[in-house]
């Protein structure tokens, strides 16, 4: 009795997990349903369970909806596809693929250079590029994704492969062939030794897939090779002898850093473009991983080896490749973490984000904040000048009455952008969630975004004091409620206590004196937060915070890439002053205003890159000094109280400047 009822108690625990006594696995073609149908077969016949049923669905996509809709369990994916299931299915990452013993369930994804080149990742604009084919992970997936979310490359209106097409300087991409831009992305291309099969999906292509791409840098075809970590050692050093590689030497070649460097294509673990996942089977959330792990596991205990009557890792019998697993799988191992963020990794979910984005998705227009008559006027002009170009998404523009009512619209859904200061980007951050799109560089020759606030004081026995030691010191300050000037070097000293203000008064006994000509830089040095010094050129390491720029800040559910392409391609029309296409984007002196939509001083907009949060981009100094100074404001505080005189500049002479460089 006691046996029958823990029987029940495993079948209803069964029912429970899958619905039903069966695992139904999901087939995307006929091919892989025949297959599914034979280890179906073979896995009754040795006696496994519980049974394997096989639904057939028209696509990979097809099936991540069947198994949602609980009309199927379970189905192999690839990265893309697991990002896409767990993201908008919730479905979770079980059993994985691993295809080599030394990288386990993941191999590397790497940019391949000859090492007599002076190529880099960052130099990459208009070089020859060679890709395994489109759509394939490392060969595209990847690179491109990374380019992308890295800001190196810019995509307007969802159109990756426009933007990949002039970007490179000629590439070979298998199976671009019936795209718009196949004359760029096939010009490397070739065929087979007859000519025929040039640029299709296929071993007619002779640069097809990774062996391909790599000849097509070896012959020098291309300049870079989009590979896998073991490409270049799997065809040199006379591991093969193919016609074309029997002659070529691993030490001639090299891998492209994330980090600008370059390394021996040995080094594939830590000069990679992105660690890329192993398939994986994903099922819905609630269904028991351990069930499904234990069937596939002793299907691969019965069913892997060389004269087994049914080969689960072997496709061969179908005239097809990667039925069900891929064909180079090993073995099947369960997942520990089974959320689709752990199994992807944070560098593949980065070049994901950067790759994805769906033009049905995109909105076609962008709300624009804007704040008076003449930055109305402006935006006007811009959405025209846009327009007339072809710009996507088009510009509305839409007015407010305060950037923190245009924080509250773009919250609301209402609006969807506006350009900020370092201070609002904060309110905007961490009061409405907003995060940045892209940011405004103000000097060609700095990529830092920001600049420096630093505390100065005479190279002179009598001012050898330090940063903790300015009690009783006299200050001069560029101007009242300035950043550098203000809030910055007196929101930092309060962050650190060295400025207790009472009743919320930081306004308190400063003496005004004429200002002091003829001052030489040598004469006068930096007070660096850790009570050391510094000469007045080492700004960037001894300083109190750095000021970002001025950044768009978007709702968290705006792609981001296309906000940063659509101005990417505004500013190489309307960037330059001297530009002839009839607006500028960076002056605002024909509106008789200053720094409206973006500052006069802008020389380009810049994306993100890794700084996709309000924190990133203001950096923790210049939050820190923020929010001390902020702690300090309340109702009825002496910074905003009637007679509250500004601070005129104070001479050097009086101690300590407090500015920014």
């Amino acid at each position: 009795m006691r046996c029958r009822s823990a029987a029940m108690w495993i079948f209803l625990a069964l029912r429970t997990a899958l619905g039903s006594v069966e695992v139904r696995w999901c087939t995307a073609s006929e091919p892989e349903q025949q297959k599914c149908e034979d280890m179906s077969q073979a896995f009754r016949e040795a006696g496994l369970q519980p049974a394997l049923l096989c639904v057939q669905g028209t696509s990979a996509d097809h099936c991540v909806q069947l198994i949602a809709a609980h009309e199927a369990d379970a189905i192999t994916l690839d990265g893309g596809a697991i990002y896409e299931a767990g993201k908008e299915h919730g479905l979770k990452p079980v059993v994985g693929e691993v295809y080599d013993q030394e990288v386990g369930t993941s191999y590397y994804a790497v940019a391949v250079v000859k090492r007599s080149s002076n190529v880099t990742i960052n130099t990459l604009r208009g070089v020859k590029s060679c890709h395994t084919g489109i759509n394939r992970t490392v060969g595209w997936n990847v690179p491109v994704g990374y380019l992308v979310d890295s800001g190196r490359l810019s995509v307007m209106g969802c159109d990756v492969l426009k933007a990949v097409s002039e970007y490179f300087g000629g590439s070979c991409v298998p199976g671009a062939g019936e795209t718009r831009y196949s004359e760029s992305l096939c010009r490397l291309c070739r065929g087979d030794t007859s000519g025929e099969g040039v640029c299709d999906k296929s071993p007619l292509e002779r640069y097809y897939d990774y062996s391909g791409a790599f000849r097509c840098l070896a012959e020098g075809a291309g300049d870079v090779a989009f590979v896998k970590h073991s490409t270049v050692l799997e065809n040199t050093d006379g591991r093969t002898l193919p016609s074309w590689g029997h002659m070529l030497m691993s030490r001639d070649f090299e891998l492209l850093c994330r980090d600008g460097s370059r390394a021996s294509v040995t080094e594939w673990q830590h000069c990679h473009l992105a660690r890329v996942p192993a398939h994986a089977v994903v099922v819905r959330a609630d269904t028991d991983a351990g069930l499904i792990f234990r069937l596939l596991n002793e299907g691969q205990r019965l069913f892997s080896h060389e004269g087994s009557s049914f080969q689960m890792f072997s496709s061969e019998a179908y005239g097809q490749k990667n039925l069900l697993f891929k064909d180079s799988t090993l073995e099947l191992v369960p997942i520990a973490t089974q959320t689709y963020e752990a199994w992807l990794g944070p560098e593949y979910l980065h070049a994901m984000k950067g790759l994805l984005c769906d033009p049905n998705r995109l909105p076609p227009y962008l709300r624009w904040c804007v704040l008076s008559t003449p930055e109305i006027q402006k935006c006007g002009d811009m959405a025209v000048a846009f327009s007339r170009q072809r710009l996507k998404p088009e510009i509305q523009c839409v007015s407010a009455e305060s950037p923190q009512h245009c924080m509250e619209q773009i919250q609301a859904g209402h609006i969807d952008a506006v350009t900020l200061n370092g201070e609002d980007i904060h309110t905007a951050g961490k009061t409405y969630g907003l995060i940045p799109a892209a940011g405004e560089l103000y000097a060609a020759d700095d990529r830092s975004n920001s600049y420096f606030v630093v505390a100065v004081v005479k190279r002179d026995s009598a001012y050898a004091f330090t940063v903790d030691e300015l009690r009783g010191k006299r200050s001069c300050h560029p101007g009242f409620g300035s950043p550098a000037g203000w809030d910055v070097p007196v929101g930092a000293l309060i962050h650190w206590g060295y400025i207790r203000p009472r009743n919320c008064d930081v306004l308190t006994g400063h003496n005004p004196e004429p200002w002091a000509a003829h001052l030489r830089s040598q004469d006068y040095e930096l007070l660096c937060p850790n009570g050391a010094r510094a000469e007045a050129h080492q700004f960037a390491a001894c300083n109190l915070a750095q000021i970002p720029s001025h950044a768009v800040m978007v709702r968290p559910d705006t792609n981001i890439f296309t906000v940063y392409g659509l101005l990417d391609k505004a500013q190489d029309l309307f960037g330059d002053d001297h530009n002839k296409n009839g607006f500028k984007m960076f002056d605002s002196s024909s509106y008789h205003g200053r720094d409206l939509l973006f500052k006069d001083a802008t020389v380009r907009a810049v994306p993100v890159g890794e700084r996709t949060t309000y924190q990133d981009w203001l950096g923790p100094d210049y939050v820190a000094a923020l929010e001390g100074m902020q702690s300090q404001r309340c109702s009825g505080a002496a910074v905003g109280a009637p007679g509250a005189s500004l601070l005129p500049l104070l001479p050097l002479a009086a101690g300590l400047l407090l500015s920014s460089l």
